[in-house]
């Protein structure tokens, strides 16, 4: 990179069930993309390109939705991703701005979903035709193929090879769970803001084993948006009390490593978000040690401990045990989730990544209210979609 980028604002909408509120998807993104501009202190006419992130709206819906905020003629990027699309489209608003190419760039994410568990990503029922055709492969290769939730199943049976491979509970499974929806009760922007105990989540609905209803993401409705800025847009316009700089950021794709095991474990993942949160710390200079509060990608609950390893916060197989000694809540090591996560905060897939940025920020500029993580300077993001894209975000203060 040759400049340094700066988050200078943040704005989502509450993220809610799909369906329970009139509300096309370009009024939602203009919400949120206004209140991110209010954020910042900048008026729309100074954006000068906008990378806009969504999986489940047509092709050109980025330029619909920004055209809300102005008709400044600006390049407009629709980004798409998977569940990694909201940080994708940060990353390139990141680069363009690190890059010399504009001052000012506007990242913007939304979706509108259905009721209901995601699909496999079949194209028209046709699973051959599937992005993640190969990643159902490895799985059914080891499982099996069962009749529920194609998501839920690949990542329930990650759980299980952690479990047999590791000896991990389902009670510190359900740990996770517990923990983001406390987290939750006091985030006025999420989807649910109820408090389960630990029993409530282990005998809830059992989605597949061993996940919990409790312990998946649901579908969401909703956006976010961050103002990205060059150093020079800070300085002249004395905003660093508002700037929280975007010090290292990678993304990582699968590589062989990710099928050669035949494990779940892998092919959900965990090698892509171990290799771009290694790269993001390197040109960070910061490593996990230095981490104050992270934002990561819970859809489920084990993909919560998956990453907890992934990042280093422990060695793997141990990520059980953390979860459930209290290491990753108010008072412990890392506060991890403190706006409920996916599991509880919602997750509309393309403003998933943004939103973690938005609640960073917050956190970072101790403007966080009752979530608030004392002391809070260095915060990470980890947003990943299967098919597949890891994005690992270290934001600083």
């Amino acid at each position: 990179m040759t400049g340094k980028a700066f988050v200078i604002g943040v704005g989502m909408t509450p993220f809610v069930k799909p369906e329970t509120r009139e509300w096309p998807y370009w009024e939602m993104a203009r919400e949120a993309g206004e209140a991110a501009l209010a954020d910042a202190g900048v008026p729309y006419d100074r954006v000068g390109q906008a990378a806009v992130g969504h999986c489940h709206q047509p092709s050109t819906a980025a330029q619909r939705a920004v055209y809300q905020l102005g008709l400044t003629g600006i390049p407009v990027y629709n980004v798409n991703n998977n569940c990694a699309t909201g940080s994708s489209a940060l990353m390139l608003a990141r680069q363009l701005v690190a890059f010399g190419v504009e001052d000012c760039v506007l990242a913007l994410g939304f979706e509108k979903m259905k009721k209901g568990a995601l699909g496999a990503g079949a194209g028209g029922g046709d699973f051959a035709a599937s992005p993640v055709a190969r990643h159902y492969g490895v799985m059914a290769a080891r499982h099996g193929f069962k009749d529920t939730p194609p998501t839920a199943q690949i990542f329930g049976n990650a759980a299980r090879e952690h479990m047999e491979r590791y000896g991990t509970t389902r009670e510190q499974l359900a740990a996770v769970a517990e923990k983001n929806h406390r987290h939750s009760a006091a985030n006025p922007n999420a989807q649910f803001r109820d408090v389960y105990a630990l029993g409530d989540i282990l005998s809830a609905k059992t989605v597949h084993d061993p996940l919990t209803k409790l312990q998946c993401s649901p579908t969401s409705d909703g956006a976010a948006a961050a103002v990205v800025v060059s150093e020079r847009f800070v300085r002249e316009r004395g905003l660093a009390d508002r700037a929280v700089e975007i010090a290292g950021q990678a993304m990582t794709t699968d590589t062989e490593e990710s099928f050669a095991s035949g494990s779940c474990i892998d092919v959900v993942g965990r090698p892509m978000s171990r290799d771009a949160a290694a790269r993001a710390y390197e040109e960070s200079g910061l490593g996990i040690e230095d981490v104050d509060v992270v934002e990561l990608h819970d859809c489920f609950s084990v993909n919560e401990l998956l990453t907890y390893e992934a990042l280093g916060m422990c060695p793997e197989g141990e990520s059980g045990e953390l979860a459930a000694c209290g290491a990753t809540t108010y008072g412990g090591r890392w506060v991890v989730n403190p706006s409920g996560g996916l599991i509880s905060k919602g997750h509309p897939l393309g403003a998933t990544g943004i939103a973690q940025c938005a609640e960073l920020v917050w956190q970072l500029r101790g403007e966080a209210g009752e979530r608030q993580v004392d002391g809070a300077r260095v915060g990470l993001a980890h947003n990943i979609g299967l098919g597949g894209a890891a994005v690992v975000t270290v934001l600083r203060r």
